[in-house]
C-alpha cells in the first residue's frame, strides 16, 4: 500500500490556500466593475493640451464662468502656482455647472467639500466634473494635492446667489 500522508491537504492549509486565491480574484472585479460599471478610466489624448501653452488653447484662452444654456453654466479654469483662475465663480441657485480645469505648472487638487467635484488636476491634462448647485452659499474650492510651499493658501469659491 501507498502511504498518502504527504499529500494530503490539511484544513488549516486549506484556510490559507483559499483566502490567497479569493482575495485578488474579488480585486480583479472590484476593478473591472469600477472601469466599467462606474465609468473610470484613464484620462486620454483627446483631453490634453500643451501645459506650456494653456493660455493659448482655445478651451482656456478666456478662463471664466459662460452660460452655455439656461439654468447650465460652464467654468473654464486654470490652476497654477499657487492660485486658480478664476478663483470666484457665482452662479445662480439651481444651476448646472461643468467645471473644465487644468494647471499649468504642476499636479494641483480641485475639490468642492460637500458636492461631487473631487479631481486632480495635471499639467496640460483636461478634467471634467458636473454638479447642481441648488442652495444658496459660499462653497470653497480647496487645493487637495500638496503643490509646494504655499500650497496652504491656494483656494477660490463659488458663491451661489439666490434667484430673484
Amino acid at each position: 500500500m501507498a502511504d498518502r500522508r504527504g499529500t494530503t491537504i490539511y484544513l488549516y492549509e486549506l484556510a490559507w490556500i483559499l483566502p490567497s486565491f479569493a482575495i485578488p480574484v474579488g480585486m480583479l472585479v472590484a476593478l473591472v466593475v469600477t472601469a466599467f460599471g462606474a465609468g473610470v478610466h484613464l484620462p486620454g489624448v483627446e483631453g490634453r493640451v500643451d501645459p506650456t501653452k494653456v493660455a493659448e488653447s482655445a478651451l482656456f484662452k478666456t478662463p471664466g464662468v459662460v452660460e452655455i444654456a439656461p439654468g447650465q453654466y460652464e467654468v473654464r479654469m486654470t490652476a497654477q502656482i499657487w492660485s486658480f483662475a478664476p478663483n470666484e465663480i457665482r452662479v445662480p441657485a439651481g444651476s448646472t455647472v461643468h467645471f473644465w480645469a487644468t494647471s499649468k505648472d504642476v499636479v494641483h487638487g480641485f475639490l468642492i467639500p460637500k458636492h461631487i467635484v473631487n479631481l486632480m488636476l495635471l499639467p496640460g491634462q483636461v478634467a471634467h466634473a458636473q454638479v447642481r448647485f441648488d442652495t444658496p452659499g459660499e462653497y470653497p474650492i480647496i487645493c487637495h494635492e500638496y503643490c509646494g510651499i504655499a500650497h496652504h493658501t491656494m483656494a477660490g469659491k463659488v458663491i451661489v446667489e439666490a434667484r430673484r
